[in-house]
C-alpha cells in the first residue's frame, strides 16, 4: 500500500481505523504510542466525550500533544483529576470501570497474547524491552483489549519469547478456565488489515483488508497461518478531516518536542 497513490500511509490507515473503533461513552486506559495517537484521533473526531486514562493516574485528559510517556507533564496539566497509581488500578481498573484496554505489542501470537519483556532467551535476550508496566493487569481487568501494530514476521509470531500480557492463552476458553472473566482481546488493527477472534478458537481472523491490501501481503508479513473471514470486508479509506486532525496532532507533537514551540488546537 502506497501512501503516494492512496493518499495516505499505512500507519495512518492504522492509527484512524484503530480510532474509529472507539466510542463516545467509552473509558480507555491508553498505551503509550500508536494507542495513545488513536485514542486522541478519536477524542478529536467523532468521540469529543472520551474518557483517557493514563497509568499515571490521569482521569479525562485532553492531551494537545502525544506524550513522550506516562510521566509526561501534557497528561497531568490537562486532565478532569490525578489520583495516585494504587487507586488508578485497584479502584478504577480493577473495579471494572474500564471499558477499552489499548495496548501496543513488540511480539504478538495469533490468540493475542502479548510480549514486550524481552526479544529470545530471558537471561541471554537479543533485546530487553521496556516491560510489561501495567499492561497485564490492564489485559485482564479491562472489559475488552483492542491491541494495533505494524505487522512483521518478527513482532506477529507462532509462539512469544516472553508471555508478558494475557490475551486468550491456548485458546478457547482459557481466559474462563483461569478465573478471568472479561472478555479479552476482542479487536487487533494493524497496518493492512482488522482482525477479530473466533467466536470458538479465538484465533485472530482478518476480517477487513485496508485500501489496496492482499491477503498475500498480509500471510507474507504474519508469522502464522492466516484466517480470512468469509466474508472479507475492504476497510472504509480515511476522511479528510481524519487525517487533517491525526497530521495536525503529530505536527504538534513534533514541534513540541523537538523543543520549537506548539500551536494549541482550535
Amino acid at each position: 500500500m502506497s501512501d503516494n497513490h492512496l493518499g495516505f500511509t499505512p500507519n495512518e490507515m492504522m492509527t484512524i481505523a484503530a480510532s474509529r473503533a472507539l466510542r463516545n461513552d467509552d473509558v480507555c486506559f491508553v498505551g503509550i504510542g500508536a494507542p495513545s495517537a488513536a485514542c486522541n484521533v478519536a477524542r478529536l473526531t467523532h468521540a469529543p466525550d472520551i474518557t483517557l486514562i493514563y497509568e499515571s493516574g490521569t482521569i479525562g485528559t485532553a492531551p494537545d500533544v502525544l506524550p513522550l510517556s506516562i510521566g509526561d507533564g501534557e497528561l497531568c496539566e490537562t486532565a478532569v483529576t490525578t489520583v495516585a497509581v494504587p487507586e488508578m488500578f485497584r479502584y478504577w481498573l480493577q473495579g471494572g470501570r474500564i471499558s477499552i484496554g489499548f495496548l501496543g505489542a513488540a511480539q504478538l501470537d495469533k490468540f493475542g497474547n502479548i510480549n514486550t519483556t524481552v526479544i529470545g532467551d530471558y537471561f541471554h535476550p537479543k533485546t530487553r524491552l521496556p516491560g510489561g508496566g501495567g499492561a497485564p493487569e490492564i489485559a485482564t481487568s479491562s472489559k475488552e483489549i483492542y491491541i494495533t501494530m505494524a505487522q512483521t514476521k518478527r513482532g506477529m509470531v507462532e509462539k512469544i519469547d516472553f508471555f508478558t500480557s494475557f490475551g486468550h492463552g491456548e485458546g478457547g476458553d482459557h481466559r474462563q478456565r483461569l478465573g478471568i472473566h472479561t472478555s479479552g482481546p476482542t479487536l487487533l488493527i494493524t497496518d493492512l488489515a482488522m482482525w477479530k477472534p473466533d467466536p470458538v478458537t479465538k484465533e485472530f481472523t482478518v476480517v477487513s483488508l485496508h485500501p489496496g491490501v492482499t491477503r498475500q501481503q498480509v500471510q507474507e508479513s504474519c508469522g502464522w497461518v492466516v484466517k480470512f473471514a468469509e466474508a472479507l470486508d475492504e476497510t472504509p479509506a480515511p476522511s479528510e478531516l481524519e487525517l487533517a486532525t491525526l497530521r495536525d496532532l503529530q505536527a504538534r507533537t513534533k514541534a513540541a518536542h523537538e523543543g520549537t514551540g506548539k500551536t494549541k488546537a482550535a
